[in-house]
C-alpha cells in the first residue's frame, strides 16, 4: 500500500510539474498579451501609488532593459535587423518617465522619513555616487545630463537626420538599380521583391529614427527638469510641513533626488549610446565588435606608432612610467602579432594564386578548344600587313572598332567584338568571315593597291587589273596607288584594301544579324 501511494503522490507531482511547465510555455508563446500588459503597468505607475519594493523591481527591470538593447544593438550585422528600435526606445522612455513619477510621489510624500522613503536602490545609488557630499551627487548628475544631451543625443540625432534625408534622395536610384539587375537576369524575382522590401524598410527606419532621437532629448530634459522640481519641493515640503531644518532637509532630500536622477539617467545614457551606436552603424556591416577591432587592428603601423607614443610619453617628468611603458608593450606585442598574421595571409593568397594560375594554364587548351568566336576574320599571311599598317586611315583594326560604333548607333545593337586571326591555310590575298563558325563571305584582294569602281557602270580607263567588288558585286579595278590622283580626276570612288574588308564585314554583319541577336542583348 504505502509504494501504491508513493507512486500516486509522485505521479501526480510529475503531472503537476508538467502541467506548470505547459502553462509556462504556453504564456511564452502569447508575447502580444504580455506587451499590452506592461504598457497598462506603465500607464498604472502614472496614476496609482506604488510601494518601494516593487519600485526597486521596476528600477533593476529598467536597468536590466537598457543594457539588454545595448548588447542587442552591439550584436546585429546590419541597423534593418533591429528595425524595431524606435518603438522599444518610446516604451524605454515611457517606463523611465513613469517611475520617475512614481519616485517623485514617495520622495515628496515621505522623504522626511529618512533617505530609504523610495526604495533601496534610489538610495544606494545617491550615497554611491555622493560619497557623503551633496555636491559631488550633484556635479555627477550634471556631468551624465550634458553628456547625455548635448554630446550623445546631438549627435546620434544629426546622424538620424542626414541618414533619413539620404535615404529618401537615394530611394529612386536603388529602386532603378533593382530593376535594371532584375531585367539582366542577375537577379530573380524574389530577390528583387527582397531588396525592394528592403529598401522599404531601409527608408522607413532612417525616418523613424529621425523622429526618436527626439525621445532621447526629451527624456534628457524631462529628467532634468525633474530632478530641479524635486529638490526645490522637497526642500520646500521638508521646511515648511514637515519642521525640518534647512541643511537636514536638504541634505535628505538631495540624496533622494539625485539617486532618483541617477538610477533614470544611467539607462536613458545607455539607450542614447545604443541609438548613437545603431545610427552610426548604417555604413558597416557584421557585429560591432569585428567592425571596431578589425579596422583598428588592420593596421600595423598605426599600432606601432602609437605604441612608441605611449613609450615616448612615459619618459616625461612627472608621468608614471609603468602603466604608460606597460601600454606600450601591450600595443608592440599586438602590433608584432598582427603584423606577422597579415604576412602569412600574404604568402597564403599568393599560393593559392600560383596554383589557381597553374591550373588555368593546364586547362587553357580544353577551354580553348571549346570557345566559339561570335565573328571572326581570317586573314591570308599577304593580308597581316593591314593590321599592323602604321597609318591609322588604313589600319584595319581602327575601322573594325568604327564599325562597332557605327552599328551601335544606327540600330542601338552592340555588335560583338571581331577576333582577327591569321589562317595560313588560305591563299596569301584571301580573307573568310565566319560567324558562329561558319562562313558567310569571302574574297580575294590586293593589299598593295587601291579599288577603283565607277558607279555608272562604265569601263574603268586606268591601268589596273579588273576584278569584281565583293560586297555589292559591282565592276571594279585595282590600281597602283599612284594613280589615285587620276582617278578621283576622273570621278571614280576610291577605296584602300582596308576599307574594302571592312564595308564587307558591315554588309554581312548586317544580313546575319538576327544570328548575332541573343537574349542577353536584348536584355542589354
Amino acid at each position: 500500500m504505502t509504494d501504491t501511494s508513493n507512486e500516486t503522490s509522485s505521479s501526480s507531482k510529475n503531472s503537476g510539474v508538467a502541467s506548470n511547465l505547459g502553462a509556462l510555455a504556453n504564456a511564452t508563446k502569447r508575447t502580444d498579451i504580455a506587451l499590452a500588459l506592461g504598457i497598462i503597468a506603465i500607464l498604472a505607475v502614472l496614476i496609482l501609488p506604488m510601494p518601494t519594493w516593487l519600485l526597486d523591481l521596476s528600477l533593476g527591470i529598467s536597468i536590466a532593459f537598457s543594457v539588454l538593447i545595448m548588447m542587442t544593438v552591439l550584436f546585429i550585422n546590419r541597423p534593418l535587423d533591429f528595425n524595431a528600435f524606435p518603438m522599444i526606445l518610446l516604451i524605454a522612455t515611457m517606463l523611465r518617465l513613469a517611475l520617475n513619477l512614481a519616485s517623485t510621489r514617495l520622495i515628496l510624500s515621505d522623504g522626511h522619513t529618512g533617505t530609504d522613503a523610495a526604495g533601496q536602490v534610489i538610495q544606494a545609488f545617491g550615497q554611491f555616487m555622493m560619497s557623503g557630499n551633496p555636491v559631488i551627487g550633484v556635479i555627477v548628475f550634471a556631468i551624465l545630463v550634458i553628456v547625455n544631451f548635448i554630446v550623445i543625443t546631438k549627435g546620434s540625432g544629426r546622424i538620424a537626420e542626414v541618414s533619413a534625408r539620404f535615404s529618401l534622395d537615394a530611394m529612386p536610384g536603388k529602386q532603378m538599380a533593382i530593376d535594371a539587375d532584375l531585367s539582366s537576369g542577375l537577379i530573380t524575382e524574389d530577390e528583387a521583391r527582397s531588396r525592394r522590401e528592403d529598401l522599404s524598410s531601409e527608408s522607413s527606419f532612417f525616418g523613424a529614427m529621425d523622429g526618436a532621437s527626439k525621445f532621447v532629448r526629451g527624456d534628457a530634459i524631462a529628467g532634468l527638469l525633474i530632478t530641479i522640481i524635486n529638490v526645490l519641493g522637497g526642500i520646500i515640503i521638508g521646511v515648511l510641513q514637515q519642521d525640518l531644518t534647512v541643511s537636514q532637509a536638504s541634505q535628505t532630500y538631495t540624496l533622494l533626488t539625485v539617486g532618483d536622477g541617477l538610477v533614470s539617467q544611467i539607462p536613458a545614457l545607455i539607450v542614447s549610446t545604443a541609438a548613437g551606436l545603431l545610427v552610426t552603424k548604417s555604413g558597416t556591416t557584421g557585429s560591432t565588435d569585428k567592425a571596431v577591432f578589425g579596422q583598428l587592428g588592420g593596421y600595423p603601423k598605426a599600432l606601432i606608432l602609437s605604441a612608441f607614443l605611449m613609450l615616448v610619453l612615459s619618459l616625461l617628468p612627472g608621468i608614471p612610467m609603468i602603466p604608460f611603458v606597460g601600454l606600450s608593450l601591450v600595443i608592440g606585442g599586438l602590433a608584432f602579432f598582427l603584423y606577422q598574421k597579415e604576412v602569412n595571409k600574404k604568402r597564403q593568397a599568393e599560393t593559392l594564386l600560383l596554383e589557381a594560375n597553374q591550373n588555368d594554364i593546364e586547362e587553357e587548351p580544353l577551354s580553348s578548344a571549346l570557345q566559339i568566336d561570335q565573328v571572326r576574320l581570317e586573314l591570308g599571311y599577304g593580308l597581316l600587313p593591314l593590321v599592323s599598317e602604321t597609318d591609322e586611315n588604313y589600319r584595319l583594326t581602327d575601322q573594325i572598332k568604327s564599325l562597332r560604333r557605327q552599328i551601335a548607333s544606327e540600330s542601338g545593337f552592340i555588335m560583338p567584338q571581331v577576333r582577327i586571326q591569321d589562317n595560313l591555310q588560305l591563299p596569301p590575298n584571301s580573307y573568310v568571315v565566319r560567324i558562329k563558325e561558319i562562313e558567310v563571305g569571302t574574297s580575294d584582294i590586293r593589299p598593295n593597291r587601291l579599288l577603283v569602281m565607277d558607279a555608272s557602270g562604265d569601263t574603268i580607263d586606268l591601268p589596273g587589273t579588273e576584278t569584281i567588288e565583293p560586297t555589292f558585286g559591282l565592276p571594279a579595278m585595282w590600281v597602283d596607288p599612284d594613280n589615285r590622283e587620276e582617278a578621283t580626276f576622273k570621278g571614280y570612288t576610291v577605296v584602300d584594301p582596308a576599307t574594302v574588308i571592312t564595308t564587307h564585314l558591315t554588309e554581312l554583319i548586317r544580313d546575319n544579324m538576327s544570328e548575332l541577336l541573343s537574349y542577353v542583348e536584348t536584355q542589354n
